[in-house]
């Protein structure tokens, strides 16, 4: 495509269509247009403002200020107070905590949170406390309360405090995000950058977001309401002052808001507030035990779909749910209770909501046929003591904490896990475990060729002197042996 500068040709051409009778029609509709509108006569005619939604939303949004008080020894207290003096209070590595007690180290976190009981709970994000052992919030007000972690989520990144001493605080109310559509106004609410309560406005931009990357579950509120750093924990809220997500995460490649910000929809905070209340110090979710795969577009036509939706399952565990309920390999779920699953993070979302009691109805196509079977509700069994195992020696499994394998744990982690053997559940930073790549989720099958079943056999296996580690694990299905020196 090229571009040509305009000719006196091209003016008359306009001239000439301006006399043209469909012209002389729209000039009659605009000056029509023009005498039916009225001159405001108040001030409501001609402003429109949000402030009765900020005023009604913005006392219960707080700031969350944790920190991580680490103890010492005195010889890394003096380094410390060596590099302060030098390098300032705040390098990298050092204490981060002015005027810190001696002997301490801090870390210190900022983010923001939600009233949302009136009992005190605060929901926030939980990368916003993790590894935190001391948790302040800051309300709209300026008064400041000590806040105890009742409750983390890792797998939702979410996370819900108390506050030790509530008195005259403002809940807000948790909306329905099942009813947004893309278009809606809503208020993102937060202390970005730490600069204070900020109030910024824009709309929802997509639903459902999958592949963000900060939680288990993906099905995300996107929104071009502008969110930076310090909003994560903040609320995201229609203009009825409802809470209908929580922002956690940006896309960014300056650290900068881009207008491309996500939120965790309120049905999910619903269900980990609600886990809460009941005093529950961790949210238990349905186990179906099969495992699903997307619906790719020659499996949508070889089954007699118009496109690429549900999901298919592409494998059961013996005894579980779904084997009971009478899934089959090959069958494709397209809903649950009405609602319509497009892929594995929407079905996994979906179902992560249904609770552990009661049953929930699948509506499934089997071959062409297409039919609703109900599946039973229930938490993923402990068939063994998990015996967790915190490896010290130096070994390559030095820093890594290993578990006895059973369908909790492989439901908490995410990964199809033999019925007897040992997973990775966690791995330190920097440890010999994280540099030799161990990996959450690994199962480890044997060392030196002597296999392992329990965290039992593991412990006997690493108070030994080995000259050389010959170490095999299962990954996703695939045998990975490796060599480590003694």
């Amino acid at each position: 495509m090229s571009f040509s500068p305009l000719r006196p040709a091209g003016l008359l051409s306009v001239l000439l269509l301006a006399a043209s009778p469909a012209v002389a029609q729209e000039k009659a509709f605009q000056e029509k247009t023009f005498q039916d509108k009225a001159v405001p006569l108040s001030k409501g005619d001609v402003q429109l403002s949000l402030a009765p939604v900020v005023k009604r939303a913005a006392p219960s949004v707080v700031n969350v200020y944790a920190t991580h008080v680490e103890k010492r020894s005195a010889r890394s207290s003096a380094m410390d107070e060596f590099m302060r003096r030098f390098f300032g209070e705040d390098r990298p590595g050092g204490s981060g905590r002015p005027g810190g007690a001696p002997g301490e180290r801090a870390q210190r976190s900022l983010g923001s949170g939600v009233i949302v009981d009136g009992s005190g709970l605060v929901i926030t994000n939980n990368h916003v406390i993790a590894d935190m052992n001391e948790v302040k919030v800051s309300l709209a007000d300026k008064r400041e309360f000590e806040a105890q972690i009742v409750l983390r989520d890792p797998r939702t990144d979410l996370a819900v405090l108390k506050i030790k001493t509530p008195a005259d605080i403002a809940p807000m109310p948790i909306g329905d995000s099942d009813h947004l559509e893309v278009g809606d106004f809503v208020l993102a609410i937060g202390n970005p950058f730490g600069v204070g309560q900020t109030v910024t406005q824009g709309i929802v931009s997509a639903l459902a977001r999958t592949q963000v990357g900060s939680s288990d579950y993906q099905f995300f509120i996107q929104t071009d309401a502008a969110i930076n750093p310090g909003n994560s924990g903040g609320a995201l809220v229609d203009l009825q002052g409802r809470l209908v997500g929580v922002n956690t995460a940006i896309y960014s490649q300056s650290g900068g808001s881009h207008g491309i910000g996500f939120a965790i929809p309120a049905s999910m905070i619903r269900a980990v507030v609600d886990a809460a209340k009941t005093g529950g110090s961790l949210v238990r979710r349905p186990w179906l035990g099969a495992r699903v795969q997307s619906v790719t577009p020659d499996i949508a036509e070889s089954v007699g779909l118009d496109r690429p939706t549900g999901v298919l399952v592409a494998s059961m565990q013996a005894k579980s749910p779904a084997e009971e309920a009478g899934l089959k390999r090959g069958d494709v779920i397209l809903s649950i209770d009405g609602q319509n699953v497009d892929d594995p993070e929407a079905f996994g979302y979906r179902f992560a909501l249904k609770g552990i009691t009661g049953t929930a109805q699948f509506g499934i196509l089997r071959g062409t046929r297409r039919q609703t079977i109900p599946v039973k509700l229930g938490p993923a069994p402990e068939t063994r003591p998990r015996d967790a195992l915190k490896v010290k020696t130096r070994t390559p499994f030095a820093g890594a904490t290993l578990v006895n394998t059973s369908p909790a744990v492989g439901e908490e982690l995410q990964a199809d896990l033999p019925e007897e053997g040992v997973a990775v559940s966690s791995v330190e930073d920097g440890s010999l475990a994280n540099r030799a790549g161990f990996k959450k989720g690994d199962v480890i099958v044997a060392v030196n060729g002597m296999p392992v079943t329990s965290t039992k056999d593991l412990d006997r296996l690493t108070q030994r002197s080995f000259g050389l580690w010959e170490v095999s694990i299962n990954r996703g299905g695939e045998t990975l042996t490796s060599v480590f020196g003694g």
